[in-house]
């Protein structure tokens, strides 16, 4: 048996990606942030649909057409495919731990 929040290190210079479960449909993720935002190189352009969930600490989700949405623990969300998007702040005081289920 695994758990989502198993082998989170104390320190995290750099986000953490991890699939945990691969298909020819479905992929989910696990993500852990802390203070790190999307790259300052431009926006995701997803081929999948993204359901994300975060289970602990926070994000804030921006879209190209200047919506932010803030996540707080329990708070999830679906992206469509195609719909622009980055992570502009995640909590920097704690750690913040997404489930992303790539569809």
């Amino acid at each position: 048996m695994a758990n989502i929040f198993s082998n989170i290190p104390s320190e995290l210079p750099n986000e953490i990606f991890e699939d945990i479960i691969i298909t020819e449909k479905l992929r989910v993720e696990r993500i852990v942030s802390k203070g790190q935002t999307s790259p300052d190189t431009g926006w995701y352009d997803q081929n999948e649909n993204e359901w994300v969930i975060v289970l602990s600490g926070y994000g804030v989700i921006e879209y190209i057409n200047g919506v932010k949405v803030t996540l707080q623990q329990g708070d999830y969300l679906n992206i469509k495919a195609h719909e622009k998007h980055r992570v502009i702040e995640t909590s920097s005081n704690e750690t913040t731990v997404w489930l992303a289920i790539f569809y």
